[in-house]
């Protein structure tokens, strides 16, 4: 396991899975799996459906306030937060 994936994984929310942490959001009407890849340095968004399958969804496409949420926590853990802007 990574350094940072443990940082991560110490945050509310977060658990660590080898070299990735992982985080479930709730909002209104919306669910999102987002997960950390320290290999890569990749932040990774997921829209949990109703029949809790998730499929990958592009940024554009995740509420701004998750995003800085996502942003703060990466901060929090030591992880340059501008990884989370970046496309695979």
């Amino acid at each position: 396991m990574g350094e940072l994936v443990t940082a991560l994984g110490s945050l509310e929310g977060w658990r660590s899975e080898g070299y990735a942490a992982r985080v479930h959001y709730e909002g209104a009407a919306d669910r999102y799996s987002v997960e950390f890849y320290e290999p890569t340095e990749r932040v990774i968004y997921w829209a949990v459906r109703d029949d809790d399958e998730a499929v990958p969804v592009g940024r554009d496409d995740v509420p701004g306030p998750l995003r800085q949420r996502v942003r703060e926590d990466l901060t929090e853990a030591g992880v340059d937060p501008d990884v989370e802007s970046r496309t695979l």
